[in-house]
């Protein structure tokens, strides 16, 4: 029987280099080493079993050969291919006609298969419990968190990584003396030109590829019919990188994570270079100017009072002025976070007292602290005794105001961090002071 290879989605095949270039074979695909080791174990085996392949998953950034991969296993395993992608389906009724005009054995590529809510990924459940059909999914996020879990679970899950400079360049070379690339003319490129094309493509092999078609087709024709690519043109072509970038991916958590930590660990460098990198690509300075709000209480609190103060002002900054301008005003909150004394003693006082109050959740306030503006409050005791600070000449008084069942309990532990070194100072003296004017029916 004739193999298939069928595409739902018109974008998905086109003229372009990088697919006229696809190799029909482990051997010949770029990168990947150890992935490509393992899915020669697998296919082989399940060639000798006659057994169909495990389902796959394979999860990565962008353009490194998710779909390639996918063909690769049609051929090593003689079956054919169908390939959809979540963008392509639209309506309920278009993914019931793709599952059900599949054959025994057939393996179906879903591209962007995040892409896909909860009731779409269910439908391929039956098929894959069954077993007639090979899923091959490619997700550039997390399946962790966009696959469902009865789904992923049956799924072997193979992850992807950006190529390097060098593999890059080999796959470049190959598009030049390729038949099926620039084989058949004669382009003549300045020497480290292939290196700049794959450092400026950032790991993504289409974005190489599709780069040095780009640049050739700009190159100058000479009269014997050969393509020479000036640096000026090169230079051109690469002038404005952009940047890996999902706001509501992956990467998204990666770099806000990235900053978070150089800051907490003291390296505005670091700090500086992940603030860019979110910046550049097109992150909202809002959003960020919040989790540095966040920074100053969580990691640095009263060990430096003022980072709050210049947080938010960074924030409002930002609301004012917007990009490009408030670039700095952000510089100026992260390089200051990084810079301060850390105390993350606010952050643990509330995670412990929220547990304390999650699970003591009917404690009753004590009568002398209770609110009492009514005359049947007063005769229930709400507010007696109430000791008002500001009438003491120490403006201390040894009032209860926790419940009786947390007496004792401490939930804010200072630091010796800057100037919360002066916070412990005065809290143990406020301590003393409760114990040395406790009464003595206290005292047990």
């Amino acid at each position: 029987m004739e193999r298939r290879i069928i595409t739902t989605d018109v974008t998905a095949e086109d003229e372009r280099i990088e697919t006229t270039l696809r190799p029909q074979s482990l051997k010949d695909y770029v990168g990947q080493e150890k992935l490509k080791s393992t899915l020669k174990i697998y296919i082989e085996a399940a060639r000798n079993r006659n057994e169909a392949l495990d389902h796959v998953l394979f999860y990565g950034p962008p353009g490194l050969g998710k779909t390639t991969l996918a063909g690769i296993i049609a051929n090593e395993m003689e079956v054919n291919l169908k390939i959809t992608s979540g963008p392509a389906i639209e309506k309920p009724g278009e993914m019931a006609a793709i599952l059900n005009n599949l054959q025994e054995g057939d393996v179906l590529f879903v591209d962007e298969i995040h892409r896909f809510n909860k009731a779409q990924q269910d439908a391929f459940l039956p098929f894959v419990e069954k077993g007639s059909i090979i899923l091959i999914g490619a997700t550039t996020e997390n399946p962790s968190f966009e696959i469902n879990s009865a789904l992923l679970s049956r799924c072997k899950v193979f992850v992807l990584h950006g190529l390097s400079a060098g593999e890059l360049t080999e796959l470049l070379r190959r598009a030049l003396t390729d038949p099926r690339g620039f084989g058949g003319r004669r382009v003549e490129l300045a020497e480290g030109m292939l290196e700049m094309i794959a450092n400026f493509a950032n790991g993504d092999a289409r974005t190489a590829l599709n780069t040095l078609e780009m640049v050739v087709l700009n190159g100058d024709i000479l009269p014997d019919g050969s393509t020479v690519v000036p640096m000026e043109t090169l230079e051109q072509c690469i002038s404005k990188k952009s940047l890996l970038y999902d706001k509501h991916g992956e990467e998204h958590y990666n770099l806000i994570s990235a900053l978070h930590k150089s800051m907490r660990n003291s390296d505005p460098d670091a700090a500086v270079y992940w603030l860019a990198r979110m910046l550049e690509a097109g992150e909202d300075p809002l959003y960020v100017a919040r989790r540095l709000v966040r920074f100053a209480s969580e990691d640095v609190g009263l060990a430096d009072s003022r980072a709050l103060e210049i947080c938010v002002a960074a924030y409002q900054a930002c609301h004012f002025l917007g990009m490009p301008e408030c670039t700095v005003h952000l510089t100026h909150a992260a390089v200051y976070l990084s810079a301060a004394p850390k105390s993350n003693a606010l952050y643990k006082a509330y995670e412990t007292a929220k547990k304390d109050a999650l699970e003591m959740l009917d404690e009753p306030v004590p009568l002398v602290i209770r609110n009492a503006p009514t005359r049947l409050m007063k005769e229930l005791h709400y507010g007696e005794g109430y000791q008002y600070a500001h009438d003491a000449q120490d403006k201390l008084t040894d009032m209860q105001c926790l419940p009786d069942s947390l007496q004792g309990r401490h939930y804010y532990v200072p630091t010796e961090q800057g100037s919360e070194a002066r916070v412990a100072e005065r809290l143990a003296q406020i301590e003393a002071w409760r114990a040395a004017h406790r009464k003595p029916r206290e005292k047990e």
